[in-house]
């Protein structure tokens, strides 16, 4: 959970903004992804700390599906001409300076405060912030209690009619060689009138997922739950050696978690043997293993794990792993740039099934 957040980005298009608080401080016409850069360099964390969490500081926050148009030049013009439906940013980070972390697994709580090296007094000010935040979470809390909000109707902007006629245009694509998979999506809009938080509460609920994030941004919010990553950059060891991992975990393959432990199993050779869920998921593999190796040392990129059955509350997943060694000199934004947007989002080629004003995708 991030705390005190001073500064955000938010990208337009190709306009960036930096605000502090509420306060315009920059705004530049620019590439967006090289700004973002540029400006997370100045985060890293002390050298002589080795126990933080995965994540303790740095920008927090999203990039939209339309930021493929940063990645992939040929699609510049199409995402461009599409109209932003949502109204919010396409890039939207936040400056985490502070936080608390709670491990799940362990019941561990973890604060993280930015000291300024430069400062002379920064590590006295860091202290006194922990200070504060261990008393703040001491104190009791009283969770008032929300009724439930009115049940609305879900508003589809892709009718029947239209997906079918998608559907039959994507066999075409695959048909004709152009594609392998193609992910027909579409916007679902659903009237709320209650809590974000206790949205969240409740999905964590009746869907707990590996991932799941809660941005209250103010004007909107943002809430979901994923069992994915997009992918992964962490420093590792091999044989002595340290380097940086890259890893892609696709998920393709699912089937819902059987009454009883014999339906559970039966439900899992089902998955296992599928042949139309093996195809796609091997599908996938191919295309992480392309997405690591255009930014991995020759030689360093393998399968890690192979068809695995994930088993989560409602459901369960194929799932395999890949793994490589960042090359010399790149930076987290080249592991980005080559493996976004994920597969599973957008089919296979990626340029082919995004193409052409996001060809048959919504």
């Amino acid at each position: 959970m991030g705390c005190l957040l001073k500064k955000k980005i938010e990208v337009w298009g190709d306009t960036v903004t930096l605000f502090k608080k509420k306060e315009i401080i920059n705004k530049v016409c620019c590439d967006p992804l090289n700004f973002v850069e540029d400006y997370i360099s100045k985060f890293s964390p002390s050298p002589e700390v080795y126990e933080l969490p995965r994540f303790c500081g740095g920008l927090a926050g999203y990039f939209g599906y339309d930021v493929v148009r940063l990645v992939e030049p040929r699609l510049r013009k199409h995402v461009r001409e599409k109209e932003n439906n949502l109204f919010i940013p396409d890039i939207l980070l936040l400056e985490v300076r502070d936080m608390v972390i709670f491990d799940n697994y362990t019941g561990e709580i973890t604060l993280v405060v930015f000291a300024n090296p430069e400062e002379s007094s920064a590590f006295q000010q860091a202290e006194k912030k922990l200070d504060l935040m261990e008393a703040s979470l001491s104190k009791t809390l009283t969770i008032p209690k929300l009724g439930g909000c009115e049940a609305t109707e879900v508003i589809r902007r892709f009718s029947k009619e239209k997906f079918e006629k998608s559907v039959l245009k994507a066999q075409e694509y695959i048909f004709s060689g152009e594609v392998m998979q193609v992910v027909l999506g579409q916007i679902l809009e659903k009237p709320f009138s209650g809590n974000a938080l206790s949205l969240y509460r409740a999905l964590r609920n009746i869907n707990p997922s590996p991932y799941m994030y809660f941005y209250n941004l103010g004007e909107f919010q943002v809430v979901g739950a994923s069992p994915e990553i997009l992918v992964r950059q962490d420093n590792a060891k091999s044989s002595g050696n340290s380097f940086n991992r890259i890893t892609i975990r696709p998920i393709a393959g699912t089937r819902r978690r059987g009454k009883t432990e014999r339906e559970d199993a039966e439900l899992e050779r089902e998955l296992r043997a599928d042949p139309k869920e093996l195809a796609e998921h091997v599908m996938l593999i191919d295309l992480a293993r392309n997405d690591v190796g255009k930014i991995s040392k020759i030689g360093s990129v393998f399968l890690s794990e192979k068809m695995v059955v994930e088993k989560y509350s409602h459901v369960m997943h194929l799932v395999s792993e890949v793994e490589g060694h960042l090359r010399d000199g790149l930076s987290f934004m080249d592991v980005l740039k080559a493996t976004f947007p994920a597969g599973t989002l957008s089919g296979a080629p990626k340029i082919q099934s995004d193409g052409n004003h996001r060809g048959i995708r919504t």
